[in-house]
């Protein structure tokens, strides 16, 4: 049961009623995350403009997937796993690259860099020494691809956290936390 639900559609101005909407006629559903947000305009805005920004960057929309996941994963948002395994699907990820990814592994040395260096950033709080930096540098990652990476687990973070604060109700096809690498 969510500690916040998500805002009623009478609760919420006719601005932020516009924005759902939006949101509806993109992804054909308003996902409770989204209603959750409407409570804050401000954080609503916010959350959709940086997810908005991102996909203008170098990182096309496997690799923005490939970060989600290793970021749910590393956070334990199961609401963000369930979201972004059916996203994942939809930017051609196929099952096993959406397992590697939430282990921060792929085949790829490019996805493989940027699943590990989200994850890294994740769990050590971006707190990353030299080694780990190089790394990322090493396997084709540029400053400005590094800066991209960090720019898009800051819009998953948002949604973690939120669903971690929120406890929001999953309106996807649910996947476990606990699923494991079938390496």
């Amino acid at each position: 049961m969510p500690r916040i639900n998500p805002a009623l559609i009478d609760q919420i101005d006719n601005s932020t009623q516009a924005t759902l909407a939006s949101v509806k006629s993109k992804l054909g559903m308003v996902p409770n995350l989204f209603a959750t947000l409407a409570h804050s305009p401000v954080a609503l805005t916010g959350y959709i403009s940086l997810a908005e920004i991102v996909t203008k960057g170098k990182l096309n929309a496997r690799q923005r997937e490939l970060i989600a996941l290793a970021v749910a994963q590393t956070n334990e948002c199961q609401y963000c796993l369930s979201a972004h395994t059916l996203l994942g699907k939809g930017a051609g990820l196929s099952e096993s690259e959406m397992m590697d990814a939430r282990v921060g592994v792929s085949i790829n040395s490019v996805d493989q860099a940027i699943s590990a260096l989200a994850r890294k950033i994740v769990a050590q709080k971006a707190m990353l020494n030299d080694t780990e930096l190089n790394a990322a540098r090493s396997a084709g990652l540029n400053d400005g691809v590094i800066l991209e990476v960090v720019a898009n687990v800051s819009l998953n973070l948002m949604s973690n956290y939120v669903n971690h604060i929120a406890q929001t109700d999953i309106d996807f096809p649910l996947v476990s936390v606990s699923q494991q690498h079938a390496a």
